[in-house]
């Protein structure tokens, strides 16, 4: 019951029949298919890949996998899950070998702990991927990985790089020229992550040790463990204090640019057009972290080629260049092009694309069937043509909201009152904003039949205003983001999908 606008880029009853013989009963009628998927897991230490915060879960619905992250605070082989909620109220069955007592693993999914007994048990083994079964009349096989990440954050005065070795616990730090190894200032050693220990084999304090003219040696403990570990730690000189890996990322109008630099300084960064004069980054675009730096280029012109170099230590690095990508219009931005398809009944409907293309998608090819359109053109406009997005009911038999977005829309094959719809279009440009001119004018929600016969949380919308949606989203998917209508199995776009 809401108008819907949106752009995506990816890389978007039960029936039971018996026949009777004379002596047997029989019954040949299939189950019928109903799916069931983890819609949401949580587990203690949970974060992202590229960040300490929270982040939400990666699940695949096609492969049927989920895969996320969490820190060093937790042991992944006895971890507690938190939230594990599925689909269509599927039983849940657990991998016995995994579970920490699987007679008290919940068969249902839940929520929160709070939603569960307190005598449930819901730690497990995630050192390796981890099954779950999804039982309606079928059994759905779904599985969990889990990646830890220990974040091991290492800086010393005059660092230029390091090299650490987990398994062999060695560590191999490298200094400027002019840093005396016999007076190494550490800043931050945390070998045994963020919520580990780490103690010097001499003296108390790990910033007390300075002399690595020879190799020192440190004892660590991850947070759930109770033995200590000895890490090796090697301090040498490096052959140059400027940075040597610095990697560019253009977009159309902006770029980052990263690269390594000798603990405490701040490269300078300078760049310009192909041929024409340098100017200095300004410094509030440079951030340095440790050893690591990032710098942005703002205000660039789409399709245009610059160089850039970099100064550290007084040692200026040869100049590199780099091309911003140029600007991508967006097909039939304007929804000028519009054509016309049919069904075999005859019944034909509007379709947001000049013949031969297929950018935008509208659910008009279901809505025909009922003489229905709800996606069509207007004169109506700023300028030109636009596209008028009616809610209406189909022949009375069911509210349809007025919607357009990139992708495309199918016929559910179980349901004729409902579709699958196809979120994305392959974009390779990099997009700063969707500005549009649109009106939009509400009305109070209507229904056919009985109120009664609604689900509550439909009937409660009924006689309030109606709801514009216009959004633009961006996704690294693989594959379209399929979008289902169906109640049974329903899945809609949420923005806080980890993709």
């Amino acid at each position: 019951m809401s108008n819907n606008k949106f752009i995506r880029k990816f890389a978007v009853g039960l029936f039971f029949l018996s026949t009777f013989g004379s002596c047997s009963i029989e019954n040949d009628i299939p189950y019928p298919i109903v799916e069931s998927a983890i819609t949401g897991i949580r587990v203690e230490g949970q974060r992202g890949a590229e960040t300490t915060a929270f982040e939400a879960a990666s699940i695949n619905n096609s492969a049927r996998t989920v895969t996320l992250y969490v820190n060093d605070s937790v042991d992944i082989s006895d971890m507690r899950i938190t939230q594990l909620q599925v689909s269509n109220n599927a039983m849940l069955l657990a991998d016995s070998a995994a579970c920490k007592d699987y007679s008290r693993f919940p068969q249902q999914g839940f929520a929160s702990l709070d939603s569960i007994p307190m005598s449930a048990n819901t730690r497990m083994d995630f050192s390796s991927p981890v099954k779950f079964t999804l039982r309606t009349y079928q059994d759905y096989v779904w599985t969990v990985t889990v990646n830890q990440i220990i974040q091991r954050d290492i800086d010393v005065q005059g660092m230029v790089s390091y090299v650490l070795d987990a398994d062999s616990r060695t560590l191999i730090i490298r200094v400027g020229a002019d840093q005396d190894l016999s007076n190494i200032q550490i800043v931050t050693l945390n070998l045994a992550g963020e919520y580990g220990e780490v103690r010097p084999a001499v003296g108390s304090n790990v910033t007390d040790v300075h002399d690595f003219t020879s190799a020192q040696h440190f004892y660590t403990r991850l947070n759930w463990e109770e033995t200590w570990t000895d890490w090796t730690v090697f301090v040498f000189h490096s052959e140059s204090n400027a940075s040597t890996d610095a990697s560019i990322f253009p977009m159309s109008s902006t770029a980052s640019l990263s690269g390594t630099v000798q603990s405490g300084q701040v490269p300078i960064i300078e760049y310009r057009e192909q041929g024409g004069t340098w100017q200095t980054l300004d410094n509030s675009l440079v951030i340095v972290t440790g050893t690591r730096y990032t710098a942005s280029f703002t205000g660039l012109a789409p399709g245009v080629t610059y160089q850039y170099r970099v100064t550290t230590g007084g040692v200026t690095s040869s100049e590199q260049s780099f091309t911003t990508v140029r600007a991508a219009a967006l097909e039939n931005g304007g929804l000028e092009n519009w054509s016309e398809g049919s069904l075999t009944s005859g019944n034909s409907y509007y379709i947001p694309n000049a013949t031969g293309s297929n950018f935008w998608g509208t659910g008009n090819s279901a809505t025909a069937i009922y003489r229905t359109n709800i996606t069509t053109p207007t004169d109506d406009s700023y300028s030109g043509r636009a596209a008028e997005l009616h809610s209406q009911s189909a022949l009375g038999v069911k509210m349809a909201a007025g919607n357009l977005f990139a992708g495309d829309f199918q016929q559910d094959p179980e349901s004729m009152l409902d579709g699958l719809l196809h979120f994305g279009q392959p974009f390779s440009s990099f997009p700063t904003a969707l500005r549009l001119y649109y009106k939009y004018t509400t009305a109070p929600m209507q229904t056919v039949g009985s109120i009664t016969q609604l689900p509550s949380n439909i009937a409660a919308l009924v006689g309030r205003p109606d709801s514009c949606h216009i959004y633009i989203a961006l996704s690294d998917k693989s594959e379209p983001y399929e979008i289902r209508t169906r109640a049974s199995s329903r899945q809609l776009f949420d923005k806080n999908d980890a993709n």
